[in-house]
């Protein structure tokens, strides 16, 4: 038996009481810090490529490692600060994140109202066109419509139709007015005062042959044109005067044209179409006087 095997059964637990204070002896003096030590450390050789990469390891934090149980705050708080920096930097990359959004959606909705506003003033602007347009086409109908009107007119300028016939009966061949002669003038002149758009075609007749007949019925022609210049102011423009003589004039009738046998003035009132369409159309009775003695 060996002296080793000797003292291990004679001293079991001296041998272990010695291991664990040598275990917590080395334990302590390597919690120590290192500004602690009075002497200066021995130079030691190189260390090897194993213990380099052990050097470039994590630190630890005594016996316990990186969870020590004991650890002190100054430690937890060097622990803590690169957490708390990145939340700080985390809070504020959240913070301008939120302006970032804050300031899109405000510009959003300022182009959001601006088109709306874009879009009424447009609506406004089309409304007004439309509008504008209504009277346009208004107008134009106005404008064809006093077109039409004109062309109507032009095309009225020279059309006449009779309206009234009145004979005036010279008698033993003298162009004096008789009263009943006169009357019947009368009674024209008072339905045209105050119209337009007439004429008066003034045909003479007188049964003389040649030219004396033609220079009596003038002389009966300017007899009734005088009197209703003079008696009604008739404008002169408005009368037309033709002295036929005794040339021969057709019946109403398709029988052959009649020989003159009285002397008299035939008038027959001509209507402008234009002055009938706003119904001041100058009438009057017409007259059958002389009818039977031509």
């Amino acid at each position: 038996m060996t002296v080793q095997s000797v003292i291990r059964k004679t001293f079991p637990g001296q041998v272990a009481v010695f291991a664990l204070a040598s275990a917590l002896s080395i334990s302590a003096v390597a919690q120590q810090p290192a500004s602690t030590s009075s002497t200066p450390a021995p130079s030691a050789a190189q260390p090897s490529p194993a213990a380099q990469s052990n050097l470039s390891a994590p630190p630890k934090e005594g016996f316990w490692g990186r969870v020590n149980p004991f650890a002190r705050k100054k430690w937890v708080n060097r622990q803590l600060d690169p957490i708390k920096g990145q939340l700080n930097e985390l809070d504020e990359v959240n913070a301008k994140n939120a302006n970032d959004i804050k300031d899109v959606d405000s510009r959003a909705q300022a182009g959001i109202s601006k088109a709306q506003a874009s879009a009424d003033q447009a609506n406004q602007v089309a409304t007004a066109a439309g509008q504008q347009a209504q009277q346009a086409n208004a107008t134009a109908g106005q404008a064809s419509g006093k077109v039409d009107q004109i062309h109507t007119t032009v095309n009225g300028l020279d059309n006449y139709a009779e309206k009234n016939t009145v004979s005036i009966t010279f008698r033993g061949g003298s162009a004096v007015l008789s009263a009943s002669a006169k009357q019947q003038l009368d009674d024209l002149a008072t339905t045209l005062s105050g119209h337009q758009g007439y004429l008066l075609e003034v045909e003479a007749h007188a049964p003389g042959a040649g030219g004396t007949g033609i220079q009596n019925s003038t002389r009966y022609a300017e007899a009734v044109k005088r009197y209703l210049v003079t008696e009604h102011q008739i404008p002169v423009y408005r009368m037309h005067s033709v002295a036929l003589g005794n040339a021969p004039v057709a019946g109403t009738d398709d029988s052959k044209p009649k020989s003159v046998r009285t002397s008299y003035v035939e008038l027959r009132l001509m209507e402008n179409s234009l002055a009938a369409q706003d119904g001041s159309t100058p009438r009057s009775n017409p007259s059958v006087s002389g009818a039977a003695q031509r």
